[in-house]
């Protein structure tokens, strides 16, 4: 997409009628701490599962940061200073409103300054194939205690259809906030959402397929386990389920979370029981974007031949190196036996 292109459809003057494999959400995570009335706040933004930006208000000079391991990094530290410009001003606004935020909580609840508290902020919006918006969210929380919530519903095509839910938990967030948070959650949110997946889309749009393989461990005389394993996948929406003999195993199966691997991929795996010799009947199924089709995989013991010949043939070895241990030392041995001979008969 052209420069000039971008900006017209930023500023909405542009039909998208490129298709983005969506939906796609931008996320803002802000904590803001005030250990004995010292204040730090601290943000990470994520596209999708990817973390992109992140902000640290304790910083020498706090601004927004690009933190993405793709390619177009080059351009997203240097080439758009504009783009940083407005990314941190909007983490220092978050970072003010944080502060006001907290100290008016802390005092609503009547807290001393010399303990430590925490206000959070947590917002996205959504945007689908066409990069419509589709809907958007606000939270705010007090140590954990949730005060504000947002969500907008912004499908419809018709005005009186479109529906916003707002609960305010205390009476310290007023109309003009929460048009605020309107403005930003349809404006700012969506437009910069749109940046990203442009210039990220190498790496944002990209579907990498799982790496797959099943575990077998022995738990007793009467139990295995069978762990199906999804490695270095993105993004990280995976299905693994367990079947036996076709019948869904769900409510049966040891199924732990999404987990990051720490190079941008991730990792999840299923477990099921079962007693010995039973394995044969259950199958793993996956599903993720990144493969062509579902894949259904099945334990497979290893061929006990290979392994009879496998240790026959060390058997054999170790037996061979015995005898020629043997042997070398055998006929040390006699040679020493004619040279202390040899030299008696002298």
């Amino acid at each position: 997409m052209e420069p000039q292109a971008l900006l017209l459809l930023l500023s909405g003057a542009l039909t998208v009628t490129e298709t983005w494999a969506g939906p796609h959400t931008l996320r803002h995570f802000g904590t803001s701490v005030s250990p004995h009335g010292k204040f730090r706040h601290i943000v990470a933004i994520y596209v999708d599962d990817t973390e992109v930006t992140w902000f640290d208000s304790a910083a020498p000079s706090p601004k927004a940061q690009p933190r993405m391991p793709w390619k177009e990094q080059r351009w997203m530290e240097q080439e758009d200073p504009d783009f940083w410009a407005e990314q941190t001003r909007i983490c220092k606004d978050c970072s003010q409103f944080s502060r006001a935020k907290l100290n008016k909580l802390r005092a609503y609840y009547n807290h001393s300054e010399d303990g430590s508290h925490t206000f959070q902020v947590t917002f996205g919006c959504v945007v689908g194939s066409d990069l419509g918006f589709l809907r958007a969210y606000s939270q705010t929380a007090y140590d954990g205690t949730e005060t504000f919530a947002m969500n907008l519903d912004l499908t419809s095509t018709t005005e009186a259809n479109k529906t916003t839910q707002i609960t305010i938990l205390t009476d310290l967030l007023h109309q003009d906030v929460v048009e605020d948070w309107r403005d930003y959650l349809e404006n700012t949110c969506l437009r910069w959402l749109r940046v990203f997946l442009e210039k990220g889309k190498e790496t944002l749009l990209r579907a990498d397929p799982p790496k797959t393989h099943l575990t077998h461990h022995p738990i007793s005389d009467h139990k295995v386990t069978l762990k199906c394993w999804a490695l270095g996948f993105y993004p990280s929406d995976i299905t693994l389920t367990w079947q036996r003999e076709g019948e869904d195993l769900t409510q049966d199966m040891e199924l732990v979370d999404t987990r990051p691997a720490g190079d941008g991929t991730f990792q999840k795996w299923a477990a099921v029981d079962m007693p010995p010799g039973e394995e044969q009947r259950y199958t793993c199924h996956v599903q993720h974007q990144g493969l062509p089709e579902p894949l259904t995989l099945r334990w497979e013991p290893p061929p006990q031949t290979t392994i009879a010949i496998v240790g026959i043939a060390a058997a054999l070895g170790l037996l061979g190196a015995v005898v020629t241990g043997a042997v070398l030392w055998r006929r040390k041995c006699s040679g020493t036996e004619r040279e202390n001979y040899a030299q008696a008969a002298l």
